[in-house]
């Protein structure tokens, strides 16, 4: 089929050459000769298929009758098999059945001899275990009468030791005991009379104690209502306030750095309780004041406090309100009786006398900046204006350093000037020292010359030579020493 199929394709092939030779319109042709060529193979490929399906089915058809007949033939060997092997396992039972019963019955007739044997021993056994049970009961019974007599005479002795042991040992403790009573009542009496006499003492002690401290209660209670007198009224509240600014002053600045009682607008008869003074621009001029007020609106906080402690909400709120008040009507009035710029600086310092009143007046919303943009008042507690003061010391410090350092200057001037002719001085007296080093040195030379033309003198005791030249011990010393060299 295949060498068919080449030899249309070959002719096919030669067709289209012979065409091509001939020339002439081929598109039609070449169109047929390729339906031509597509039925052709078309036609060849189904031929083919049927072939080998045909020849598929064909081998199959011989394989499974094939496979058949071996099935056949392999299952009549194996039933024939099966056969004999049944027969053989049959016998074998029957021989294994026989086998067996001869076992049994061999088993049973050993086993009978073996119980016989097994009841007579048993039961000579018994008869024995009986005798000897009889014979340890007897020596058991005799063993323990022994045993109980002679427990009982040892028991009789044990109780004799021991009654008079003790009776021996009842005495003596009862000797002890009554020496140890005695020791401790004598050591008893004497421990409560001690502690008996500590104690009183101790109850004394703080008996006169408790007295010295119901004395200083009173005059602490003496102390605590003149504090409340005071508190209560209104000047000397004042009063304390000013003198607890009065301290902070005189701990913090100098007398010349602060003034009481100032009349910071001439003329205007409204004194300010304390006013820093701050120092002009030039040397000279007059100070400026910065006014520093103290004010302590105790109604107001201790009822503001009052009602915090109470839980009483609008009770706070209306006391904040009212010493709200207080404070910016205080303020204000130190604004417009002390504010006078440029005699005295832009803003006061309202001073409240204790920590509780300054932090319950700075927690008021917008409270102390309102003050300072309105009044220009600036609120200050103990502490803040402890740091205030610092900070205004160390200004005083930096301004009285600039104000010295001209002088400090002069006194530098001066000393180079003097530091010149010092140094003229030491030039002056470094040539004095030369000269009269130069001098020495002559001296020197001449001084061993002199030596050297005496050497042939004869020298004359030193008794002599000081007699002759009338010279003290010291220079008779300086000749020795000459004569020497």
């Amino acid at each position: 089929m295949i060498l068919l199929s080449l030899v249309v394709v070959i002719a096919i092939l030669q067709v289209l050459l012979f065409l091509r030779a001939k020339g002439g319109d081929l598109a039609p042709r070449l169109a047929e000769l390729q339906e031509n060529l597509r039925a052709h193979q078309q036609q060849t490929s189904e031929r083919i298929e049927r072939e080998l399906r045909a020849q598929v089915q064909t081998s199959g058809q011989g394989t499974r009758l094939e496979l058949s007949g071996n099935l056949a033939q392999f299952q009549q060997a194996l039933t024939a098999q099966m056969t004999s092997v049944a027969t053989i396992q049959n016998n074998q039972i029957d021989s294994f059945a026989q086998q067996l019963a001869k076992l049994n019955e061999v088993n049973a007739q050993q086993l009978e001899g073996m119980r016989q044997a097994l009841v007579q021993q048993a039961q000579a056994g018994r008869e024995e275990q009986s005798a000897s049970l009889k014979r340890f009961g007897d020596t058991l019974n005799q063993s323990l009468a022994a045993l109980t007599e002679s427990n009982a005479q040892r028991m009789l002795e044990v109780r004799g030791t021991l009654e008079t042991k003790i009776r021996e040992l009842q005495n003596d403790n009862g000797q002890r005991l009554e020496e140890m009573r005695k020791t401790v009542d004598e050591k008893l009496h004497a421990t409560l009379e001690q502690r008996l006499g500590e104690s009183f003492k101790l109850v004394s002690d703080r008996l006169e104690k408790v007295h010295q401290g119901l004395g200083e209660m009173q005059q602490l209670a003496i102390g605590v209502g003149d504090l409340k007198r005071v508190l209560t009224n209104v000047k000397t509240r004042g009063t304390w306030g000013e003198v607890q600014l009065e301290m902070l002053l005189e701990q913090m600045l100098t007398v010349d750095q602060y003034a009481k009682n100032v009349e910071t607008i001439p003329g205007s008869g409204a004194r300010v309780e304390f006013a820093i003074k701050l120092p002009g621009q030039e040397e000279g001029q007059v100070p400026v004041w910065m006014p520093i007020d103290a004010k302590f609106p105790k109604e107001q906080y201790e009822r503001l406090v009052e009602a915090a402690e109470h839980a009483d909400a609008e009770g706070v709120a209306n006391a904040g309100r009212e010493l709200e008040r207080v404070v910016r009507t205080e303020a204000r009035t130190i604004a417009e009786k002390y504010l006078s710029p440029p005699l005295t600086t832009d803003f006061a310092i309202l001073f409240l006398p204790t920590e509780g009143l300054y932090a319950e007046v700075m927690r008021r919303p917008g409270l102390a900046d309102d003050l300072q943009r309105s009044c220009r008042v600036c609120i200050s507690g103990p502490s803040t204006l402890s740091a205030l003061l610092n900070s205004l010391q160390m200004g005083f410090r930096t301004l009285a350093l600039e104000k010295r350092s001209s002088e400090v200057w002069q006194v530098l001037g001066a000393v180079k000037t003097e530091f010149g002719k010092f140094g003229e001085v030491l030039a002056a007296t470094k040539s004095t020292l030369e000269r009269a080093a130069r001098n020495i040195e002559q001296a020197e030379v001449r001084t061993r010359q002199m030596t050297r033309k005496l050497k042939s003198v004869e020298a004359l005791p030193s008794d002599t030579a000081r007699v002759l030249l009338g010279t003290g011990l010291a220079d008779g010393s300086d000749e020795e020493a000459a004569q020497q060299e």
